[in-house]
């Protein structure tokens, strides 16, 4: 496998990050103080490679930037006009980092940034949360409602204390670049459950830094929100002199620290080491109010009784002759902030009624958690700015081998599935993510769409995981950030872009908002046509027509089923012998979405084809059913499966390996008993179901029928709460795939699959033929079914969740999951994108 199978699998990097927890609860303060215990961790990532390191020696022509590391030779997508102006001045500030509980910043890549910090006290030991983080065990959190743009209520219950979060945006005559903004907060207790431990008050941190360096100046060292709101100040290039106000009706306690870093993953080790030294000096919880010289970073310690509010408003372009401060100060604090949250969130609610449509279709508690889905995928989108590494095992010209070398420096900004496991972009977990979106805001959709596709590389390949800048490296062990260019990931932006050429059809956008739209897709058909390339050449089969994922390890001792992580169905059993005579049936259905989409495109911008780009063309072949049932179709199950070097007969079992020179241990290593031959992969799960999520059966054709008994059978695929991901009679269901790796996709229900089944079904209900009325059947039982148990798990948990057990239908795996699991609201509102 390219790059000694170091790839990133969701489900392996959980194993990890669960190592480094258990390694990390020793605090480097616990011999010290045995009440602080610091939940953070650092990450090594080797030496960063900067490639001019290697050019300067050598100026021949051959020894350039090697292609994959060479920016797609095309306009920015992002450089449209339609994304400068207004529309980049609206977006600029946001709860863009979703990785923390509550983090603002500005889409630029040395920002302000912002965010909230507070304490508990759990087994003795005092606790600062500040990262989401699965071992908090918050009772719940996430954003409740959020527009994307300048709205957004977030609920955050913590062991009996219940924070509330608002943030509201602001632009007025003499407000600088971006505008204004604020964010309320506000703390309830519920007595029965908080630790009396801590006594009768809350402890929150408020903090602002400066990524760029800049210094941040106090107003003045005794700290009283009575006397004056004025707590800090300072200057910017690109939203000029600045202020920040803290506001309260409520007796608060105020202290501050100010720090001066170069490092800003890391604030929450700068706060407890100032309150572990005060611990033991003073032997007292509160900051020191003390400073560095010229702190980029200042720290405010907010302490209240119960209830209290707070608000915090962050003043812009304070340095306009027309800025009136005080007054825009007082406009974003007490009942006049209270007004325009109010406001927002009925536009939110009326918004969110009018595009999904939910009042008839489903009950009250329904639309309650559809509403959360959608805010916290919305409050979840984040803005990143680094370079991804790019694993290679070889450079020609470079002096000497490397194990990466560097992408060029890029932004992203995209919505996240998991803010707790995964706060940064996913390729194939973006396309699903749009599926929302663009309903939600269409020219938030296609910003970030556009963000994607300009992270091209000059052959047409994009990095399916984007790990950029230090705060998303922290969150990631070292062995999981390389990426591979041999590797693909499924191409799922075709889905959404589908569903908004559906919608420029049915006339659901504006004159304008269409006119912006066919822009976008002028300048970004070449990429697509690239990005297709890259896969119809790279993940080509032997076969004419026949697409396999590459990347798979075939030398694996340690894995009972070499994984296929550029699927983005990582366990999901394929041929049991890695080869290049491999078909992947779902790749190849991939392929057909992206022909189909690509002459949609062509059509509407009245393209002329051009020679060996047929389109139309590729599309027949690949829509061939014909072909598709000769290369994947198997008589005897009725079903699609893979085609490969394969043997049933693999088990794992315990033998002493040798780990290193005159060192042996007992581990479970795969042995095969019997030698494997070319042949269709007998598990029937998901991929089985591709061509039928395709649309591509004929809707008369005996095989729907049969695809329609497999997903309703109750021993292979059918449960009360969706369709398992592997039939129960697969020698692989549920089983573990190594020593450490539990099963991911042999079994448990996922929504995203779940949710294009729905589709198909729905498509096929509408269709005339003998297994209409089938379908609705089975259409109408899952979606209730699925509706059902994601509902009841978000009221039992306050989760929406990656996955859910087949079994009794509980969330498993990371949560808050408001990624692809969100797609809950579209299922409700019966939204499904024609392809």
């Amino acid at each position: 496998m390219t790059g000694n199978g170091r790839r990133t699998t969701r489900s392996g990097e959980r194993l990890s990050s669960e190592r480094l927890n258990r390694h990390r609860e020793r605090s480097k303060y616990g011999s010290f103080i045995p009440m602080f215990n610091n939940g953070n961790f650092k990450v090594g990532f080797g030496i960063v490679l900067f490639l001019s390191h290697y050019y300067l020696a050598n100026s021949a022509a051959e020894d350039r930037i090697p292609r994959v590391v060479t920016p797609f030779p095309a306009p920015k997508i992002t450089d449209l006009p339609q994304f400068e102006g207004e529309h980049k001045e609206s977006l600029y500030w946001g709860t863009y980092r979703p990785q923390v509980y509550l983090g603002i910043r500005a889409r630029t890549p040395k920002s302000l940034i912002a965010g909230l910090m507070w304490i508990v006290v759990k087994d003795g030991r005092y606790h600062l949360r500040h990262v989401c983080k699965h071992e908090d065990n918050l009772s719940t959190y996430g954003w409740t409602k959020h527009n994307g743009r300048d709205f957004g209520h977030q609920v955050l219950v913590d062991h009996g204390m219940a924070i509330t979060t608002g943030f509201l945006k602001s632009k007025v005559e003499g407000s600088g670049y971006g505008g204004d903004w604020a964010v309320r907060i506000n703390v309830q207790i519920d007595k029965s459950k908080w630790n009396v431990e801590f006594g009768r008050g809350a402890q929150l941190f408020f903090y602002l830094a400066d990524e760029a360096g800049n210094a941040l100046n106090l107003s003045r060292k005794n700290l009283n929100v009575h006397t004056d709101s004025l707590v800090a100040s300072g200057s910017r290039e690109d939203i000029g002199d600045w202020q920040l106000h803290l506001k309260s009706m409520d007796d608060l306690e105020l202290h501050y620290s100010g720090f001066h870093t170069p490092h800003f993953h890391n604030l929450s080790n700068l706060v407890e080491e100032n309150l572990a030294s005060q611990i033991r000096k003073h032997a007292r919880l509160l900051l020191s109010d003390s400073s560095d010289d010229s702190p980029n970073v200042l720290v405010f310690q907010i302490i209240g009784g119960f209830s209290f509010t707070t608000d915090v408003i962050f003043i812009s372009g304070t340095d306009s002759e027309s800025s009136i401060v005080e007054k825009r100060a007082s406009s974003l604090t007490g009942t006049s902030l209270s007004n325009q949250l109010k406001y927002k969130e009925q536009a939110f609610d009326e918004k969110f009624e009018k595009i999904f449509n939910l009042a008839e279709k489903v009950d009250s508690e329904s639309i309650s958690v559809g509403k959360a889905a959608v805010g916290n995928l919305l409050g979840g989108i984040g803005y990143f700015y680094g370079q991804s590494k790019i694993a290679v095992s070889r450079i020609y010209n470079l002096s000497e081998h490397v194990d990466y070398i560097s992408y060029w420096p890029a932004e992203l900004y995209t919505a996240v599935p998991c803010r707790p496991s995964f706060p940064r972009g996913f390729l194939w977990d973006e396309g699903f993510h749009q599926l929302i979106i663009w309903r939600w805001d269409i020219h938030i959709s296609l910003d970030i769409i556009g963000h994607w596709l300009d992270l091209m590389n000059a052959d047409g390949w994009i990095p399916r995981e984007q790990i950029l800048g230090a705060e998303a490296l922290s969150r990631v062990p070292e062995e999981y950030v390389p990426q591979h260019p041999t590797n693909g990931n499924p191409p799922t932006l075709f889905l959404a872009l589908n569903g908004i050429i559906n919608g420029l059809k049915n006339n659901e956008f504006t004159a304008t908002d269409k006119t912006e739209i066919s822009l976008f897709l002028e300048r970004a058909f070449v990429r697509l046509e690239a990005w297709f390339q890259w896969f119809n050449t790279t993940q080509s089969g032997k076969q004419m027509s026949s697409y396999y994922w590459h990347g798979r390890n075939n030398r694996t001792i340690y894995e009972l089923s070499p994984k296929t992580l550029s699927s983005g169905f990582d366990d999901y059993p394929r041929a049991s012998h890695p080869s290049a005579d491999e078909r992947h049936v779902d790749l190849r259905c991939w392929m057909l979405l992206a022909t189909d989409c690509l002459q949609y495109i062509e059509e509407l911008l009245d393209k002329e084809t051009k020679p060996g780009k047929n389109y139309g063309s590729t599309a027949k072949l690949l829509s061939d059913v014909e072909l598709l049932n000769q290369m994947h179709f198997d008589d005897a199950h009725g079903a699609y499966f893979d085609f490969g070097n394969h043997t049933e007969k693999i088990q794992l079992k315990w033998k002493e390996v040798e780990i290193g020179h005159n060192h042996t241990a007992r581990q479970l290593v795969r042995v095969v008993l019997e030698k494997p031959v070319l042949r269709l992969v007998p598990h029937i799960g998901y991929v089985s179901l591709f061509p039928f999520m395709g649309k591509i059966i004929p809707s008369g054709s005996w095989i729907l029928e049969k695809q329609l008994e497999l997903i309703s059978n109750h021993s292979l695929f059918w449960t009360g709460y969706g369709l398992r991901s592997l039939a129960t009679t697969s020698s692989l269901y549920m089983k573990f795939n190594s020593e450490l790796e539990g099963p991911y996709w042999r079994g448990q229900i996922w929504i995203n699959m779940n949710y294009r089944i729905l589709s198909a079904l729905h498509h096929y209900s509408k269709e005339n033929g003998p297994y209409q009325d089938r379908a609705k059947a089975i259409y109408k039982e899952l979606r209730s079914n699925l509706i059902r148990n994601i509902v009841r798990n978000y009221q039992q948990t306050g989760f929406l969740w990656e996955q859910y057990d087949q079994n009794n239908g509980k969330g498993k795996g990371s949560h808050p999951f408001t990624g692809w699991t969100s797609l809950v609201v579209l299922i409700m509102g019966e939204e499904y994108d024609i392809i």
